[in-house]
């Protein structure tokens, strides 16, 4: 016979295992931020620091424009680091949190699937028609998160190639200043 409460508490322990892989997650990438953040102002104020001193050595105009000219170039070359940096961990953040949602769909999908298995096979004679529209509603959610997954991942696909591009552009143009 069929236990819809043991299913229940099935469900239960899973979404409770998910949202502790989510927390887990999600502190793990906050703490890559950190670091990365820490990192570069720690450079920042290093550089600041160099930068200073050399100002405070500099002797004549001629000098003290090409110190300019290093500094910014020092000073793009520096975020584009830190951007590709940070766009590199949060491309590997979306990676993880796309497995963990693929993984939490692909368990919630089997587990309702069996839940509705079960039902049906201990369902009243006559309620063919509700089990055939529950599974048919079922089904076409299925369908619709797969399409709307797929969607999604070329949205991505497509955000990342751009971002990409960019980031080649920005890096062609600050040498394209030192190169002047």
């Amino acid at each position: 016979m069929y236990n819809a409460t043991e299913s229940f508490a099935e469900f239960s322990k899973l979404n409770v295992a998910n949202a502790t892989k989510l927390a887990a997650l999600s502190l793990e990438n906050a703490e890559k931020l950190f670091k990365l953040n820490l990192t570069a102002t720690k450079a920042a104020l290093a550089t600041g620091v160099q930068n200073a001193q050399a100002v405070a050595s500099v002797k004549d105009l001629p000098e003290f424009l090409a110190l300019r000219s290093k500094v910014a170039e020092s000073g793009v070359q520096g975020a584009v680091g830190y951007s590709r940096t940070l766009y590199a961990l949060a491309s590997e953040a979306q990676a993880e949190y796309t497995a963990l949602a693929e993984e939490a769909w692909s368990a919630y999908s089997k587990g309702v699937a069996a839940i509705v298995d079960k039902a049906s096979k201990s369902a009243p004679a006559g309620s063919e028609v509700a089990v055939n529209a529950l599974k048919s509603t079922f089904a076409a959610s299925t369908a619709a998160f797969d399409q709307f997954q797929r969607a999604s991942k070329q949205v991505v696909n497509l955000a990342d190639a751009s971002v990409r591009a960019a980031a080649a552009t920005a890096t062609k143009a600050a040498k394209g200043r030192k190169a002047a």
